[in-house]
């Protein structure tokens, strides 16, 4: 599979320079420019190299921390299920990164309360 690193550098000095710091909480949900990883980090795709991703943490005004999203179940033992308007998509617990907020593109929505909980029970049972 060809992957586009000089694409994403690209954008990623883009977004550096002229991305703008986003508002931002715990719970929500939002497309964010994931990039091109290596090996078997989690991909964004399209022109933006965009995944949805959930917000675990807030770290600071600036940077957060966060799990990237999917549509397809995998490996249980590292993937939360998580529901929201109806949707189901899966937290990849094993991927679990730190983001500064110019990455964040356009918010989705927010989870419940009880669903984030459980994810975030779930993800210290695998860090731990």
């Amino acid at each position: 599979m060809h992957k586009d690193f000089d694409g994403w550098n690209s954008e990623k000095k883009r977004r550096h320079n002229e991305g703008t710091q986003r508002l931002f909480h715990e719970r929500e949900i939002w497309w964010c420019a994931f990039g091109i990883n290596i090996g078997r980090e989690q991909d964004g795709r399209m022109d933006n190299f965009e995944r949805p991703i959930v917000i675990l943490k807030k770290l600071s005004p600036d940077t957060l921390c966060v799990l990237p999203l999917s549509t397809k179940k995998k490996l249980e033992k590292f993937q939360a299920e998580i529901i929201h308007q109806n949707v189901y998509g899966f937290a990849l617990l094993d991927q679990i990164r730190v983001l500064d907020s110019k990455r964040l593109l356009r918010k989705i929505g927010k989870i419940d309360i009880s669903g984030f909980l459980s994810m975030k029970r779930k993800l210290s049972k695998v860090l731990l």
